[in-house]
């Protein structure tokens, strides 16, 4: 998951033929690099995947597809690739399709897509892009697919230990927006712009308000999916700053948030709650996002060579804790002058277990 996350663009592209990109909506861009993957694998056989659930819980994605063959159809699976252009100053993203399909009589012509879709630099911030992708750029799941396996739990209540972690995830999932690929958060908008954070509420209103769709993401508890365009979402963010002033002072000129809060809003945003502000999963009182079960909750430590497993994180944490005054052959280490001594900032005194000793003078 880490390598699809961004930790490791190079090993991404060997394993799933993409880049990653680090940015807050990882978790999708995991699911959207598997499934570029396996559509990628399987045009090399004349056939195509359709997505019917994609899922990013945990520390594990889950993506189930149906293949089917299709010489036709394959030629399409241009146009559902991207690439993804996203700033390194204020998190906005942009996507490029690799293909476009455009109707011709009864069926499709396909051609190169033409771009890019931003310039050199952001508009808003002035940074730097970055490229990532492939991604698929098309739907994660099937509505029909989703709506069947809730109308299963209906039938048989009480089957499955895990139903109300099931349901919740899946009403999340329902309500996403199927034509719009990854999303921002809460905490992303308003840590780019050093101000206070707009609730959840607050801010779907103001999208609504703004005749744009919005929905959460079952990926990320603070995500916020919208077709609306990045300039009218710092639109929206310059009017919360209005409303909640930030010290544009203590801001340098070239970062994100004195750029970003220099220019005047060209959309009047308004906070008042609309009445589809509140998604129908969260009225319901769903377990859409439950806690961790317990502490250090994730993927243990890996085997080891000799067998058994390697010691867990936490253990490792404890065993290494204080190491520099607590080691059992510590006194066979006054031998070896501290590094820390000579730059004056170890802070162990008597109790170092390196030698505090000046040198001895070299001989002329």
């Amino acid at each position: 998951m880490a390598v699809m996350a961004g930790n490791s663009a190079e090993t991404c592209y060997s394993k799933y033929g993409a880049v990653s990109l680090k940015g807050k909506f990882c978790h999708e861009l995991a699911l959207r690099i598997i499934l570029h993957s396996l559509d990628l694998r399987a045009n090399c056989y004349q056939r195509f995947v359709v997505p019917l659930l994609s899922v990013s819980a945990d520390f594990y994605v889950r993506v189930f597809v149906r293949v089917f063959t299709g010489q036709a159809k394959v030629k399409a699976s241009a146009s559902k690739q991207a690439l993804v252009f996203h700033c390194v100053g204020c998190g906005s993203h942009h996507l490029q399709r690799l293909g476009r399909a455009t109707s011709h009589g009864s069926g499709f012509k396909y051609s190169a897509a033409t771009g890019p879709p931003v310039g050199p630099t952001c508009e808003f911030c002035q940074h730097r892009h970055q490229v990532g992708g492939p991604v698929w750029a098309e739907p994660l799941h099937d509505p029909t697919f989703v709506e069947g396996i809730l109308a299963a739990l209906e039938r048989s209540p009480g089957r499955f230990s895990t139903e109300p972690r099931l349901r919740g995830m899946l009403s999340v999932i329902a309500e996403e927006l199927s034509d719009v690929p990854l999303y921002y958060t809460l905490d992303g908008l308003s840590s780019t712009i050093r101000s206070n954070t707009p609730s959840l509420l607050q801010l779907r209103s103001a999208l609504l308000h703004a005749g744009f769709r919005v929905s959460l993401s079952h990926a990320c508890r603070n995500a916020v999916k919208t077709d609306a365009p990045p300039a009218a979402l710092w639109d929206i963010m310059r009017c919360w700053a209005k409303l909640h002033p930030v010290k544009l002072e203590r801001l340098p000129d070239s970062s994100p948030a004195a750029r970003i809060l220099s220019v005047e809003p060209t959309l009047q945003a308004s906070f008042t709650l609309h009445e589809d502000a509140n998604p129908s999963s969260r009225k319901r009182g769903l377990k859409r996002f439950p806690e961790n079960p317990e502490a250090f909750w994730g993927p243990k430590a890996r085997a080891k060579p000799g067998g058994g497993l390697a010691p867990s994180l936490q253990e490792k944490r404890e065993r290494l804790q204080n190491k520099r005054t607590q080691r059992p052959d510590g006194a066979g280490l006054k031998q070896f002058p501290c590094k820390r001594f000579k730059e004056g900032t170890c802070p162990q005194g008597e109790q170092c277990c390196y030698s505090h000793e000046p040198p001895p003078d070299a001989p002329h």
